[in-house]
């Protein structure tokens, strides 16, 4: 399977505004006059990722991830367009984002995506995901198609 580079149709790249003062910084990660009802954030978590690590690639079936890279670290992520009805299928698209340039990127079910924290210290990562995890009390499948441990996988994030 063959991925071409560009744009994916549906993936949400955006800047973080910080607001700097004497005491450090501030940027909204979420706010509901911004956000499509259908993509509304149901729960949120942050995780850390040792240095050199990789996250994914994985792809959800139903769920929509809303990532806020603002560091501390750098993360480059990658993302492949796996949806046969889109205008972008088969495109794959990477970026560098973090402490240095702080970014929210909305990810639609359906695009493969992963993340290596490529720095030198722990970086961070908060996730504001549409779905529960596992569903409601976690009794539920968990909605995730999982790439990283197949070799032959076109997803590769090198």
């Amino acid at each position: 399977m063959q991925f071409r580079p560009g744009q994916i149709e549906g993936v949400e790249i955006t800047s973080l505004k910080q607001y700097v003062d004497e005491r450090g910084w501030l940027a909204e990660l979420y706010r509901s006059d911004e956000v499509n009802g259908d993509t509304e954030p149901a729960m949120g978590y942050v995780s850390v990722t040792k240095p050199g690590v990789s996250r994914g690639p994985h792809e959800h079936r139903e769920q929509s991830d809303r990532f806020c890279f603002a560091g501390p670290g750098t993360f480059e992520v990658w993302l492949w367009d796996n949806r046969p009805d889109s205008p972008t299928f088969r495109t794959t698209q990477a970026v560098i984002v973090g402490e240095a340039s702080p970014a929210i990127i909305f990810v639609p079910p359906g695009v493969v995506h992963g993340y290596r924290n490529i720095s030198r210290k722990e970086a961070m990562v908060i996730n504001l995901p549409n779905r529960l995890y596992a569903g409601e009390g976690g009794h539920e499948e968990v909605d995730e198609i999982r790439h990283e441990s197949n070799d032959s996988s076109p997803f590769q994030m090198d």
